[in-house]
């Protein structure tokens, strides 16, 4: 019985297996792929669960390291209070936090703060503005980093966060008028600028080259406008497979052609002005989970094979009925197995939507069997249908080795709340996580 078979048999199925020893290789690849000294921020977004969060910020002393990355920790990009709670949970120092998204309500910028986070990425003026207005209310000067959404450069892969309308970044259009009117606001510092060209680009040119038009964009910007850089956050972009079999995208001349752009367009990075960051969620810990699932029934109809599971997009992939987010099927670690066949993978939902695949290959499956989803560590439970038709969450197993780390479940439960009105600044119940 392999490792995998003894858990589910154990714990159960759905069933969740993270492995901390592949998560710090993650993190020390991305670390050795990009510029000496840089900063990472892990994005919370892929997978809150404290003990991911806490083997990336446990690594070494965040705040950038590059040479070698295993020596490297990453910092945090949160945007809610729950995302902070689970932050703080894993340790991480609230000064070292980004705090990002374009609806920070006046509620959530004053729990933030007086959690001990001080710097955001900004979306707009009034941003810009809510942002100074709550940290003045605390006697504070917040760090604002002023989201860009940049001209187009080009890159033929990956999914592009630029270029076109958004909620996300003022259009560098706009800057010019802008920055006048945000350099009046009370309660800021305008400390440097936030990037966020591409997602998830497995070509290694095309990622160079979107990074390599945002250095010289904010060299642009710096000089046009006279906005000294203290950070330049160029986002991410780091690729790696989503529910189906793969490995990690390698970038093993991103950092010595990234330094030399810096060289050229920010010569006094090296001594940390601007300091260099950059964010991470799939690529640090999409290929450290594993979904297990029961298969319950397989039900054959119409030259049509389902294989019923008790998983589904309650538990993984609620978010790829997005379309261009996620993909919206599953591959099998064991599809290889002979004999295959091809079937649909199905869900236990009461609804034709709950589909993990269709004409995937498969071993013959019967009921009782379980089954691997690959590379599942990102944007599975957190991001999934939980409290669709009120079936329990999903078992997560942390191992490191063959030690179990821990074991836990998301709970979610109706809370009776105040009838009275809350003050203006009072955060949120949403502010209070499940984890």
């Amino acid at each position: 019985m392999n490792r995998h078979a003894e858990l589910a048999e154990r714990f159960g199925t759905p069933l969740y297996v993270y492995d901390l020893d592949e998560v710090e290789a993650a993190r020390a690849e991305l670390f050795d792929a990009l510029p000496e000294g840089s900063d990472v921020y892990y994005a919370l977004k892929a997978n809150p669960h404290p003990d991911i969060a806490r083997a990336l910020r446990e690594s070494g002393r965040g705040g950038g390291g590059g040479a070698p990355g295993g020596g490297a920790a990453c910092r945090a990009e949160i945007s809610s209070g729950g995302e902070l709670a689970a932050a703080l949970e894993a340790g991480f120092d609230p000064a070292d936090c980004l705090y990002t998204g374009p609806g920070k309500t006046t509620a959530e910028l004053e729990h933030a703060l007086a959690a001990g986070v001080r710097m955001f990425s900004t979306d707009s003026v009034t941003d810009v503005q809510r942002v100074g207005a709550a940290a003045a209310r605390h006697g504070l000067v917040a760090d604002c980093l002023l989201r860009v959404n940049g001209a187009l450069a080009g890159a033929t892969t990956g999914i592009r966060m630029t270029g076109r309308p958004s909620q996300f970044g003022f259009d560098v259009e706009q800057l010019p008028e802008a920055v006048p009117e945000l350099r009046r606001a009370e309660g800021v510092r305008l400390a440097g600028l936030h990037f966020f060209p591409l997602s998830n680009a497995e070509d290694e040119a095309g990622l160079i080259g979107e990074f390599e038009h945002t250095l010289v964009q904010a060299a642009t910007i710096e000089r046009e406008l006279d906005l000294p850089l203290a950070v330049l956050d160029l986002g991410g972009g780091f690729a790696a497979p989503y529910g189906v079999p793969g490995t990690r995208s390698s970038y093993p001349k991103l950092r010595s052609e990234l330094q030399s752009v810096l060289d050229t367009h920010h010569p006094n990075w090296r001594g940390g002005t601007p300091a260099i960051a950059f964010e991470s969620g799939r690529y640090l810990v999409a290929c450290a989970g594993t979904l297990l699932l029961g298969v319950t029934n397989v039900k054959k109809g119409r030259d049509r094979t389902f294989v019923v599971l008790d998983g589904g997009i309650n538990a993984f992939g609620g978010m790829s009925g997005l379309g261009r987010l996620l993909p919206a099927a599953v591959g099998l670690d064991d599809a290889g197995a002979p004999p295959v066949t091809t079937a649909s993978l199905v869900g236990p939902l009461c609804t034709p939507g709950d589909v993990l695949g269709r004409d995937v290959d498969v071993p013959l499956l019967r009921p009782g069997d379980v089954v691997a989803v690959p590379n599942a560590g990102a944007y599975g439970v957190s991001a999934s249908l939980l409290a669709f038709l009120g079936r329990p969450a999903p078992t997560e197993v942390v191992v490191r080795g063959r030690e179990i780390v821990s074991v836990s479940r998301l709970e979610y439960r109706r809370s009776p709340l105040p009838t009275e009105p809350r003050a203006q600044t009072e955060p949120r119940a949403q502010t209070e996580p499940m984890w």
